[in-house]
């Protein structure tokens, strides 16, 4: 999503001197570990890299890193005498599967100094509670200091946080400064090195600034990604851009423009304003039908060009989900207990904040967005099946999309798409990891990895929604009654096991008391606030 402003804020003792922090973050008080040998015992377990679920297993964790993996068995069958040795701590996880912790190739950490106005902790217990261990931070409110050390302190573990992956974006990296030369460009992306960034994102900028920063960017091994505006395809979409050596997009602005046949530009109507954003995602919802069609020449062409450039794609469906279904996202059940009133208020339509568009949302604009899914999902299928880079990222925070929530809807979205649920598990662990460079790390399940870790009970690749916070619904027939199962049981990163459950429980509690500070009843949110039908 669009860049936001940042407001200001003080430094915190925690922080280290000169940081700035919108709001404080807590010091950890949570988690359990490392310890010198920690045993997850009898686990099935999925390594991320494509293989099916394996085991029961015991995985033997030391400090920070997995320091083994022992087979004891089979389903039914397990051999005693094959067990891992006696750890210092054991978990014993009869009936649960465990995955590499998630990563989020595309979040944003807002802050209370911004128009969503929540505290970075509840992002961060969000992200967490929903086995998120790394994020690619795609351009938040504060400068690179201020999320470099919050990165620093989840590095440490000071706080409750995801690893972090800091790419400002490329305009805001100079505050204020208009960066309209290459000459410019160029030492832009040098101070962003040297400032701690690990990556750019780009959005926009003149052709020969643009192109400058990103070949600058390669030569200093700098990643880059990119969120191809619409003020730029004419000269800037995926293949002009992925020909500079750009090595991922996100959304799929840039794309469909890549494969007009019939036309350069796309058809606008003619009272069309960019900055009217109703108009901008309601015009949006009509591109995909304006490109080649799945199959055809143009489009075998731009998809194997992008495939020998090994470009990477970030779709982040989940941020354009509302389009198509406004009253179903609006009223997704996790709202009423997860999202906090003043991001409630950021959601609804307004001309001023980002993604609120729903000034006359109709039916028409959302079937044409039910029709871009569908040939949005088509090239995304396939280019994974052709060996395409398709990996899993949510841009939370915007459009009724929730943070933690969001990322489980994106692997929804790519199951829809035509994923296996094997192949949604890999590209939300080993090609997220892949995406930022820390395939040596992170994202599978292998021995001197991160002991960076998600446990659920039950098996998430029969069913994926035993991944939400709020679970998923199952009759007990013993009972009668509709019990409530799954949510993420634990989160581990760097060794240290969490309750994801009482992160959860945390995020619910900050939810209650700003509801009750504003005195405002539990539960369900309006979306209006005006006149209403009697």
């Amino acid at each position: 999503m669009a860049s936001v402003a940042f407001g200001g804020g003080s430094a915190i003792a925690a922080d280290p001197p000169g940081a700035l922090q919108a709001d404080p973050i807590p010091n950890r008080t949570e988690g359990v570990g490392p310890y010198n040998r920690i045993i997850l015992r009898n686990v099935y377990y999925i390594d991320g890299t494509g293989a099916p679920a394996q085991g029961p297993a015991d995985i033997v964790l030391s400090g920070d890193k997995i320091a083994e993996i022992k087979t004891i068995g089979a389903p039914g069958a397990i051999d005693p005498n094959a067990r891992a040795a006696k750890g210092d701590y054991e978990v014993d996880l009869t009936g649960h599967y465990v995955m590499p912790g998630f990563v989020d190739a595309h979040v944003h950490l807002h802050t209370l100094s911004q128009g969503q106005n929540v505290p970075s902790e509840y992002i961060l217990k969000l992200w967490m509670g929903h086995g998120i261990t790394t994020a690619r931070d795609l351009g938040s409110g504060g400068p690179i200091e201020w999320l470099k050390a919050i990165k620093e302190r989840s590095a440490r573990n000071e706080i409750v946080a995801p690893r972090l992956h800091i790419y400002p974006f490329f305009h805001d990296i100079r505050r204020g400064q208009l960066i309209n030369d290459a000459t410019t460009a160029r030492a832009t992306i040098q101070e962003a090195k040297r400032r701690g960034a690990d990556g750019i994102k780009f959005i926009g900028g003149a052709k020969d600034v643009l192109f400058a920063a990103i070949d600058e960017a390669n030569k200093i091994d700098l990643r880059t990604t990119m969120h191809h505006a619409q003020p730029v395809v004419a000269y800037a979409n995926v293949l002009d851009t992925s020909a500079q050596g750009l090595e991922s997009m996100e959304h799929w602005y840039g794309l469909p423009e890549a494969m007009f046949t019939d036309k350069r530009l796309q058809a606008f109507p003619g009272d069309f304003i960019n900055n009217d954003e109703m108009m901008r995602f309601g015009e949006a919802g009509r591109l995909w039908a304006q490109a080649a069609q799945p199959g055809s020449d143009k489009w075998n062409e731009v998809m194997g060009k992008l495939l020998e450039r090994d470009f990477a794609l970030v779709p982040t469906m989940t941020a354009y989900l509302t389009g198509r279904d406004f009253m179903r996202m609006s009223r997704a059940e996790w709202h009423a207990e997860y999202t906090m009133p003043a991001l409630w208020d950021f959601y609804r339509p307004s001309r001023v904040n980002h993604g609120a568009y729903w000034f006359d949302w109709t039916t028409e604009h959302e079937m044409a967005w039910k029709e871009n899914y569908q040939y949005w999902m088509k090239f995304l299928n396939e280019y994974k099946n052709k060996g395409g880079k398709v990996a899993v990222g949510s841009d939370s925070g915007y459009i009724y999309n929730l943070y933690g929530f969001g990322y489980i809807q994106e692997m929804q979205l790519l199951r829809e798409a035509g994923f296996s649920p094997l192949e949604v598990i890999h590209a939300a662990t080993q090609v997220g990891a892949q995406v930022l460079g820390v395939e040596d790390q992170v994202g599978t399940i292998r021995v001197g990895r991160k002991a960076d870790l998600v446990v659920v009970k039950g098996n998430p690749l029969a069913n994926l929604k035993l991944l939400f916070g709020t679970g998923t619904i199952k009759l007990n027939d013993d009972t009668g009654k509709v019990d409530k199962i799954g949510g993420i049981s634990l989160t581990i990163k760097d060794g240290i096991i969490y309750d994801a459950a009482k992160l959860r429980a945390d995020v619910r509690e900050m939810v209650a008391r700003q509801k009750t500070e504003r005195g405002m009843p539990q539960g369900e949110m309006a979306i209006h606030n005006g006149e209403q039908l009697p």
